[in-house]
């Protein structure tokens, strides 16, 4: 693992909240994830399965966690099963976890080897009432690849179609959206990586510099800092600002031109998820400035209304009334239409398109409940922008932000967003040489 060790007793919290949520008689399974294949012999590099790492810590791959809090036995509980190291393994992949090392990451007594899975299994399935098995259910997943949790409980209803199987997922969904302290100090750590990849973006950028010059540089900070790219980093220059998804961070920044970086490191599989909208020359023009206090109002705004008992849909239709407003005051949408604003045809539309924000954590898009209600301890990114392909201008700003019982609380409120700050920071760069 890159990151420094985490208390085991995060991982122990969450089996026990967990299990809490399981009938007298209930067993849960939960896998690592696949290696996935590229061409010919080649792999990717592993990405840990969030719930099992949520609930133990591991990070090795064929790694199954096995919950039975109404066995018998006490040994039997909760069980860690790991692939055996040997000298072959050794040689051609990597040391592997010992036992004594799994206890110590995952905080779970009982360690056992593969080859002992089976056993095991049909041990707890004799005398489990209802077998909790787990799946990707979230609501934006592509199903085409299929996982080791479903090709086991394939195997297993095959093997038991007398026994009662249930859905992991609605479980974890409700338990992961909620983040403890220990997992939010690990969100903070991601968010501060990406404030220092951001800062070293700013000294690179200038006219000219290509959008892949820029992500090089947010590269060499996160891995410096012992951090990931949570997911695929967007360096969007002009025009290409207005694709929401863009990723071949390919051309090269131009003067006057407004670049929009979306990016986010990950740190110990947490992940953060920033975005800020930066003049190429240093300093924003009128209509820029415009758009861009515009979006930053909404911003504030939509943060302020993070709050206990708000439901997701209540969340962003203020932001959309609101941003209509802004767009009226830009000359974007006219009075007469935004009179005829609805939840259903929203004015903004055209120019704010997509959603508000989403739950963070193990996931960029982490799990929680679709409509909330937001609750202490979620984290939500808010994210509004204004996209006008016919002026080649986009701004999108985005932050991280704790709900707590006290009001919302910005995790990247210290990352530069205002206008002025960002100028003064670009201007400071530039009397100095930038970085080249």
């Amino acid at each position: 693992m890159r990151h420094t060790p985490i208390d085991p007793g995060l991982f122990t919290a969450n089996r026990r909240r967990l299990v809490q949520l399981l009938p007298p008689g209930g067993l849960a399974v939960l896998h690592a994830a696949d290696i996935l294949p590229t061409t010919g012999d080649g792999t990717l590099r592993i990405h840990p399965a969030s719930d099992l790492f949520w609930a133990s810590g591991i990070e090795q791959e064929e790694s199954v966690l096995v919950l039975a809090p109404s066995a018998v036995d006490p040994g039997q509980r909760e069980m860690l099963f790991l692939r055996q190291p040997s000298e072959h393994l050794v040689t051609w992949e990597g040391a592997k976890l010992t036992q004594e090392q799994a206890r110590q990451i995952s905080g779970i007594a009982k360690i056992r080897w593969l080859t002992e899975l089976p056993g095991a299994m049909h041990a707890l399935l004799c005398a489990s009432n209802a077998v909790y098995l787990n799946a990707n259910e979230h609501e934006r997943t592509a199903t085409e690849v299929e996982s080791r949790d479903v090709r086991l409980a394939r195997q297993l209803i095959h093997r038991y179609p007398l026994h009662r199987f249930e859905r992991l997922a609605p479980l974890l969904r409700q338990l992961r959206a909620v983040k403890t302290p220990a997992e939010v100090a690990l969100i903070r750590k991601a968010v501060d990586i990406t404030d220092a990849g951001l800062r070293r973006l700013l000294a690179a950028l200038r006219p000219g510099v290509m959008e892949f010059e820029l992500e090089a540089e947010l590269t060499a900070e996160f891995v410096r800092r012992r951090g990931r790219m949570a997911y695929e980093p967007i360096i969007a220059s002009g025009k290409s600002g207005c694709v929401l998804h863009y990723h071949e961070n390919e051309q090269a920044c131009r003067d006057g031109e407004l670049v929009l970086v979306d990016v986010g490191s990950s740190y110990a599989n947490y992940a953060s998820d920033l975005t800020r909208t930066y003049p190429v020359n240093g300093r924003f023009t009128p209509r820029q400035r415009a758009v861009y206090e515009a979006v930053l109002r909404v911003l504030r705004s939509s943060i302020a209304r993070t709050t206990i008992g708000t439901r997701l849909r209540d969340w962003k239709r203020a932001a959309q009334v609101e941003m209509t407003g802004e767009l009226v005051k830009l000359g974007l949408v006219t009075a007469e239409r935004a009179a005829h604003d609805s939840a259903d045809e929203p004015a903004c539309k055209k120019y704010f398109m997509h959603g508000l924000g989403h739950s963070l954590g193990l996931g960029v898009h982490d799990m929680a409940p679709v409509d909330g209600p937001l609750a202490a301890g979620w984290v939500m990114t808010v994210e509004p922008g204004i996209y006008i392909p016919e002026e080649g201008l986009a701004v999108r700003l985005e932050n991280d932000v704790l709900v707590t019982e006290n009001g919302p609380v910005d995790l990247s409120g210290h990352v530069p967003i205002e206008p002025d700050e960002i100028e003064r920071i670009m201007a400071g760069h530039a009397a100095g040489g930038g970085r080249v």
